[in-house]
């Protein structure tokens, strides 16, 4: 008998020390895990797409075999995958094809690039591009109205082609005369097209009534139906360049803040062509009632490897530069103005029963203080309308100024926060003017506190309205300062996130924010081989280091899609 039990022993010994050979072993660096029970590995094997094992070098050899591959990482840092929870891809890549004003420091320089651009442009050719703030300029242009430059000067230099340049937000646009003529917007017909515009549009006009350039929120539809249709063979190279953007930059999954039917179409072409180099999480374009309904008749589509579509975006109200947010008191800077909704809170209520029912998301963008709280008690009526759909996790996008008393329902009512630390950093030396000291104090930007609530706070860049760079978000999040490093110590320092907090929400609670904690966000066995490698320990180096700090390789399903030379 003990012969026999002593055979069976060295059998199953012997069954145990014969590990499923890695295709893959990843080591040589600090490898931080977002998995409690095992944060920093020595080494990663990898099977296929799939993580085998992450654990010591000595046990990770085991599964080593002569036909697998090794990457030493030479003392770099390895995180999971990065994930941006709110963006905007199509953006991403047209920002690249079209002119890229996310740079400049004056009014002077934006007249100076178009002017370029039209002496390569020919006559009647649409200017287009995107990321002028007039509130992050060195200089105030000589004449401004109601806060925004005037378009004399960049009318001036185009009178032949007309000029289209978004704010960095995507909630104003800058035209030129030219554009203006086009559309058929001047003095006697300013008051009229606005009239017609219905809830949340705005032309800027100056003291006589003429239209300065500036069309805030819907009313940019006036100049942009004008504007010829991207072609098919544009919003492939745009798709193209924002996959490389994302590898460059460590991004292995993107939550995409607005899709239509065509970028629907688009990425699932991609997918079946092995051309993503980031997992897309979609939500449908809430400006298409007829799309959200079809696909509230086929239900969700669900591709954790490619492309997921389970949620729908809502744009609720505009931005703070823009001064579209929607607010509980008026703007500091402009008193008799609370900016607007830019959607009908029935709208929110309908989608929302609607969307459980149906199985999807909602994703409600969301800035100033009235319209978190009005998305907020629409949420409240339909969860409490629904009590058997519990895992819901409806999101608010930027949650960025909640009124103190709005903070605490977030974690009660299971509501995620999709926030971007990076919009701190660019915003709030500004962002004080419009909201004065008590409401920035007390409600902007409130990353800790609303983590205090339970609730789960997940970073972006909400690119392109900032660079994709998660370096400077995760830089944003533990310091509050400027990119500058300014103020010492940082902005309003008791809501500074932890690096370990910073890290899961790009991670682990990202992908929570898309229901895919499961298969996504930590380097655990059995879930997706997506990582991203730093060139410094980004949990350790000294805060000022980490803007020096760059991408070296980005791992998307044990492939590398981008390594710096």
């Amino acid at each position: 008998m003990k012969k026999y039990f002593l055979v069976a022993l060295i059998i199953t010994i012997g069954c145990q020390s014969k590990k499923t050979p890695a295709d893959l072993i990843i080591k040589g660096g600090t490898i931080y895990t977002m998995d409690d029970r095992n944060s920093v590995v020595e080494a990663v094997a990898v099977k296929a797409d799939t993580i085998l094992f992450a654990g010591t070098l000595a046990e990770t050899k085991k599964y080593q075999n002569e036909k697998t591959n090794l990457i030493d990482l030479a003392g770099a840092t390895m995180t999971p995958g990065f994930i941006e929870s709110h963006g905007h891809i199509m953006g991403l890549g047209y920002n690249e094809l079209n002119l890229d004003l996310m740079s400049i420091k004056n009014y002077d320089e934006l007249v100076q690039k178009v002017k370029e651009a039209v002496a390569k442009a020919q006559p009647g050719q649409w200017i287009l591009g995107r990321g002028w703030h007039q509130d992050k300029w060195d200089t105030k242009p000589e004449k401004i109205v109601k806060g925004f430059q005037t378009h004399d000067k960049l009318s001036e230099v185009s009178p032949n082609n007309p000029v289209f340049l978004r704010h960095a937000s995507g909630h104003a646009g800058f035209a030129n005369a030219k554009a203006m003529q086009i559309a058929g917007v001047n003095q006697l017909s300013v008051e009229k097209l606005e009239s017609n515009l219905g809830e949340g549009g705005e032309i800027i006009r100056d003291k006589l009534g003429n239209p300065t350039g500036i069309f805030n929120e819907r009313a940019q539809g006036l100049i942009g139906k004008y504007i010829p249709d991207n072609t098919a063979e544009s919003d492939g190279k745009a798709l193209e360049l924002a996959m490389e953007a994302c590898a460059r930059n460590g991004i292995t999954g993107f939550h995409d803040a607005g899709a239509s039917r065509e970028n629907i179409a688009l990425f699932k072409k991609f997918r079946s062509e092995d051309k993503l180099k980031s997992r897309l999480y979609v939500m449908i374009t809430g400006f298409d009632r007829k799309l959200i309904n079809e696909w509230y008749s086929q239900g969700p589509e669900i591709d954790p490897r490619g492309v997921t579509i389970r949620s729908i975006k809502l744009n609720c109200d505009g931005a703070l530069g823009s001064r579209g947010a929607w607010l509980l008191e008026p703007y500091t800077d402009r008193p008799e103005f609370y900016g607007m909704a830019t959607l009908p809170m029935d709208t929110v209520l309908k989608t929302s029963r609607d969307a459980l029912n149906y199985g999807f998301q909602v994703c409600s963008h969301a800035i100033g203080d009235r319209a978190n709280r009005e998305i907020l008690n629409r949420y409240e009526i339909a969860f409490e309308e629904n009590p058997t759909k519990i895992d819901h996790r409806f999101r608010i996008e930027h949650a960025q100024h909640l009124h103190p008393d709005d903070i605490p329902r977030f974690g009660k009512l299971g509501v995620i926060a999709a926030m971007q630390a990076i919009h701190l950093s660019s915003d709030r030396p500004w962002a004080i003017e419009r909201l004065g000291e008590k409401r920035i104090k007390e409600g902007a930007y409130m990353w800790q506190s609303l983590l205090k609530t339970g609730a789960k706070v997940i970073n972006g860049t909400d690119v392109p309205v900032e660079p994709i760079n998660p370096l400077a978000s995760f830089y944003a999040s533990v310091t509050r300062m400027t990119l500058k490093g300014e103020p010492e110590g940082g902005y309003e320092p008791d809501e500074k996130m932890t690096r370990e907090q910073a890290l899961r929400s790009y991670t682990l609670d990202a992908a929570y924010g898309a229901f895919e904690e499961k298969i996504k966000g930590s380097i655990v066995p059995g879930k997706l081989a997506d990582f991203t490698v730093f060139s410094q320990d980004i949990m350790k180096i000294p805060a000022r280091d980490l803007l020096k700090t760059e991408v070296v390789m980005t791992v998307l399903g044990g492939k590398k899609v981008f390594e710096k030379k």
